[in-house]
């Protein structure tokens, strides 16, 4: 049995009605166990448990292993042999339908997207107009997909005129922000990659904002990042470098953001109030220098006036306007790639130092 199902044993036909509604909302796959001998094959995998009285009474008298999640669910206002009977067989919560919908949707959706490690959340911010930051996040992204993590690539700037133009998927069907709507703040990672664009077979999916309509709203722009994360996906934020709601939500969330600076005296001048905001804000905080520099600006020197840590200069790529004005994505080699690959190895190192505790 798949890791990532859940095991049902309800007999009570309405409430076997609301708790595959529930499971369907939350992408769950479901495996319903007819007896005790069939429960005992997919216990141990299953990634939760869930039964009502009926089924909790047989396996009352039935020697299966305590586990964690475990949910016995009832109707409303449960009498009280019901709590008597959630202790015996080991279940470590008892909901009432249907005041505990919600509830039980979530644990269907932690259950399904937490069998691995969280994902990392990547944020680039462009230090002044025209930095690049929406071309170094695509390419990021495209080389994260293109390295064997599922990925998500979030337009967060409502002004920007849309990332799936950068990327030649204007035309891709898909949702995007103005059509996205958050009921509960919670979105199942499968169902969100399923509805968004696709970028080929990559592994790539983008929430681009469009050239009418709202970008995306704080709690939507939440979801999506945790749901992201939750699931084990790398997430790579293009975010606007003036404060707002979008800033709000990503930038404390990033396990590393990358402030993109051009070589030059008037693009350090204005990076330098957007380095002293993301200071504030951010966990970690890398720095990108995207050369040339016609004052021949050393990418060091800018760091250590911005004081924001080097992560890498980058080398003009002669073919990448040209590409964007076609409706191509950034090149797979060169310097914008070469910078990727450096970006996806910081924030690797970032998220796992996050995850045991270590991260300063």
């Amino acid at each position: 049995m798949d890791e990532r199902r859940a095991l049902l044993m309800v007999d009570d036909p309405d409430l076997l009605d609301a708790v595959l509604r529930l499971a369907a909302a939350a992408g769950c796959e479901v495996h319903r166990a007819l007896d005790a001998t069939d429960a005992r094959r997919h216990w141990t995998d299953a990634a939760v448990v869930v039964m009502d009285v009926g089924a909790a009474e047989r396996c009352a008298h039935v020697p299966l292993p305590r586990r964690d999640g475990t949910v016995l669910v009832t109707p409303a206002d449960p009498p009280p042999h019901v709590w008597r009977l959630g202790l015996v067989v080991g279940a470590t919560n008892i909901v009432e339908l249907p005041e505990g919908e919600l509830w039980l949707v979530t644990t269907f959706t932690e259950a399904t997207e937490n069998a691995g490690p969280p994902g990392a959340v990547l944020a680039v911010v462009g230090g002044c107009g025209g930095a690049g930051a929406s071309a170094l996040a695509a390419a990021t992204a495209l080389r994260a997909a293109r390295d064997g993590t599922r990925t998500l690539l979030l337009d967060c700037d409502p002004l920007g005129g849309g990332l799936d133009l950068l990327l030649g998927a204007e035309d891709v069907r898909g949702v995007r922000w103005p059509e996205l709507s958050v009921v509960d703040g919670r979105i199942p990672a499968g169902a969100l990659h399923d509805a968004l664009p696709a970028m080929g077979d990559r592994g790539l999916s983008l929430l681009s904002c469009d050239r009418i309509g709202p970008g995306p709203t704080a709690g939507a722009l939440r979801a999506v990042v945790e749901s992201g994360r939750r699931a084990g996906d790398t997430v790579v934020c293009d975010v606007p470098r003036q404060p707002g709601d979008s800033a709000a939500v990503v930038l404390p969330a990033a396990d590393l953001t990358v402030l993109v600076v051009p070589a030059d005296v008037r693009a350090c001048a204005a990076a330098a109030r957007v380095a002293t905001e993301l200071a504030a804000r951010c966990p970690a905080v890398g720095l990108v220098v995207r050369g040339p520099s016609p004052g021949r600006l050393a990418p060091v020197e800018i760091a250590r006036v911005l004081d924001v840590p080097l992560l890498a200069s980058m080398r003009p790529q002669h073919d990448l306007d040209r590409r964007l004005e076609r409706g191509l994505p950034p090149a797979d080699r060169g310097p914008l790639a070469d910078t990727a690959a450096t970006l996806l190895t910081e924030l690797r190192d970032r998220s796992r130092l996050s995850r045991s505790g270590w991260a300063s």
